[in-house]
């Protein structure tokens, strides 16, 4: 990236430089120069109708790629404020739950993490009904519980790898497109056979344009990436808390079954 930044440098600087070569009178180049002493409209739009083909391209890309950073931002913000707000309001319905029966009351329909957690729960105490004072019940639970909470961070990260993607490549894309511009401006320059800088500055512009989108699109995508990131690891801290209180609630369960075993054996005795 350094190397890349130091040869844009030097190109400009090297046609900058130019400028002190004059042209002779009556030369296409002084004829150039006299054509581009015309103001020249360097707007972004016209520098973007203005780019060669493929600078258009690599821009119509990187605009393309921030919008789909904004509309990423958008739609994870939404989801994961929804799914915070589920999560939240199950945790509160279980803090009073005595055992799974009351919990599956507490909960209702529920959404789906919750139900995939209950779920779980349910089918690995009616498995093993019959062995329910062995340790291992609990143990088993918990591994169902860490699988869902593991499918639920995937879930919740879908869609951002594309942020980190825009965010490490948006510049060089940029910066191709930029070094594509200047080598056109060049080949302009030999055509026209002047250094002139009113003939050289719309070539230049229009190949930095690209290294702006570049960063105009990269810029938020990291900071976006980050966001959501951070967004992500609070809401699945609450997900782990849910999970917590759903295998605290089997563990009442799993006692007052072996309190019940222990009952039973005594009553034979």
């Amino acid at each position: 990236m350094k190397r890349s930044l130091q040869f844009l440098v030097i190109s400009i600087i090297a046609l900058l430089a130019a400028q002190s070569v004059a042209a002779a009178p009556g030369s296409p180049a002084l004829d150039a120069a006299i054509a581009a002493t015309k103001p020249h409209d360097l707007s972004v739009w016209t520098m973007f109708v203005n780019a060669d083909i493929v600078v258009k391209i690599v821009m119509i890309g990187l605009l393309l790629a921030s919008v789909a950073t904004w509309t990423i931002l958008i739609a994870k913000t939404i989801e994961l404020k929804r799914a915070r707000e589920r999560v939240t309001t199950a945790i509160r319905r279980l803090s009073e739950a005595r055992g799974l029966s009351e919990a599956r009351l507490a909960l209702g329909g529920g959404d789906r993490l919750t139900q995939a957690l209950l779920g779980e729960a349910t089918r690995e105490m009616k498995l093993s009904s019959d062995i329910l004072a062995a340790p291992g019940v609990k143990e088993r639970i918990a591994a169902c519980f860490a699988e869902i909470e593991r499918a639920e961070a995937l879930s919740i990260k879908r869609g951002t790898g594309l942020l980190a993607s825009v965010g490490s490549t948006g510049p060089f894309i940029g910066l191709f497109g930029t070094v594509w511009g200047i080598m056109n401006s060049f080949i302009g320059i030999s055509k026209a056979q002047t250094t002139n800088l009113a003939v050289v500055a719309p070539g230049i512009a229009e190949a930095l344009l690209a290294t702006a989108i570049g960063l105009f699109a990269a810029i938020p995508a990291v900071l976006i990436y980050n966001h959501l990131a951070r967004q992500a690891t609070s809401y699945l801290e609450l997900v782990s808390n849910l999970a917590g209180e759903l295998l605290r609630i089997v563990s009442r369960d799993l006692d007052r079954a072996g309190q019940a075993s222990t009952n039973k054996i005594h009553a034979a005795e």
